[in-house]
């Protein structure tokens, strides 16, 4: 017999999650265990304007709770909703999607109730913010109350250690790109070959336009690096909050006309800009981990990122697939840069070695780790809570 697994999701926006859970559903067609997705929410109020929710990266059935942004569900509704699914939920074991809102307290509190497994995605690392007594307790009593974890990568295995995560219950990595459909890799290195025929020096930006992104601090190091690289350009995809401070930055410092805000792209016009660029650059000073990094990588552009991006240990390998550098260090990434056009000017080899790099980090493979996660989480013994998943396993 089968065991089951509901996972939740805080919204459909979420391409990569999208992919990622398509992937777990396709594996789960052939294994012994079962998983039902649930997403609660359509989109959340700072992606709205970014890129539509496509529920065509969602090829898994669903259960979708509230229409629109998560932020406008009434809090009171929000926990009894989700308090009640977890409730009704057959399940041997529940994926909460975080421990950062009181409605996933909630949701935790109803798994111990109900005396079903639980485990959590975790996105956080230690350097996102700066760790603080008043949070770091509740997060430590939320993890011991957890019987596995979910993360991005190594970063955020260390950040949930430190909090007293059991360390052979953390699965890493388990995300990845929401790539094209029209993507293919075996395409990609003669495709990123052709659009750098020309070897202009390009600098690129993806993201969201928000304080945390350090968007200022690349333009400023950008602007240093034009007194060296007259040529050079810097194309910044991307809507938010800034856009009208980091336009008037941009004339303040005489760069207007080599400086291109694009707007928000998506599917192959993004591509085209990954496959052109001498290499990504995102400066943030906070990023748990940096999927735009997975996309440059699937393209073979290196990437330029600062210190605090969780994907360094990773995907960002020193003169290999990219640089880090201090964040907020405007020196430094203007050095960085230079280094960067320097070191990944033979665009076929830096291409393949970010190819090679980036293959782990496919779907299949981080719906491989949850799904090992949770066959593990469902067959351990110890603790208090029953094993049912595990009896069934071996009938």
């Amino acid at each position: 017999m089968t065991a089951t697994v509901t996972i939740f999701h805080n919204v459909v926006w979420s391409r990569h999650k999208g992919v990622v859970f398509s992937a777990l559903h396709s594996l789960s067609t052939s294994g012994t265990i079962r998983y039902s997705m649930v997403q609660i929410a359509d989109t959340e109020t700072d992606r709205v304007g970014f890129s539509d929710v496509d529920y065509s990266f969602h090829r898994y059935p669903m259960q979708k709770l509230f229409d629109g942004c998560y932020e406008d569900v009434p809090a009171w509704k929000m926990i009894g909703r989700l308090t009640w699914e977890v409730v009704k939920a057959k399940s041997d074991l529940i994926v909460l999607p975080g421990y950062h809102r009181p409605e996933y307290w909630a949701m935790l509190a109803a798994c111990i109730v109900t005396r079903k497994r639980r485990a959590v995605f975790c996105d956080s690392t230690g350097r996102d913010k700066p760790r603080r007594l008043a949070t770091s307790i509740p997060k430590r009593i939320f993890f011991s109350l957890c019987d596995g974890y979910f993360g991005f990568g190594e970063r955020s295995r260390e950040y949930l250690v430190s909090l007293g995560a059991k360390a052979n219950r953390i699965f890493v990595p388990c995300q990845a790109a929401a790539l094209p459909r029209s993507y293919s890799s075996e395409h990609a290195l003669e495709a990123r070959i052709d659009k750098r025929a020309s070897g202009e020096p390009v600098f690129l930006y993806v993201g969201r336009l928000s304080e945390e992104k350090s968007i200022d601090t690349l333009i400023r190091a950008f602007a240093q690096v034009r007194m060296s690289v007259p040529s050079a350009t810097l194309r910044i995809v991307g809507t938010g909050p800034m856009l009208d401070t980091l336009k008037t930055l941009v004339d303040s410092l005489g760069v207007r006309g080599t400086v291109h805000f694009v707007g928000s792209l998506q599917d192959e016009p993004l591509s085209n800009e990954y496959f052109a660029a001498s290499c990504l650059v995102l400066p943030s000073t906070s990023e748990p981990w940096g999927l735009v990094v997975n996309e440059a990588l699937s393209h073979g552009c290196p990437a330029v990122v600062s210190d605090q991006c969780g994907c360094v240990p990773e995907l960002v390998v020193r003169g290999e697939t990219g640089y880090a550098f201090e964040a907020g260090n405007i020196a430094a990434l203007r050095d960085t840069l230079l280094m960067a056009m320097e070191r990944f000017a033979d665009t076929r080899a830096t291409a393949e070695r970010c190819l090679e790099r980036i293959a782990r980090f496919d779907p299949r493979s981080a719906a491989a780790n949850i799904a090992r996660g949770c066959a593990t989480m469902l067959v351990d013994k110890s603790g208090d809570q029953p094993a049912t998943g595990a009896e069934r396993l071996r009938q």
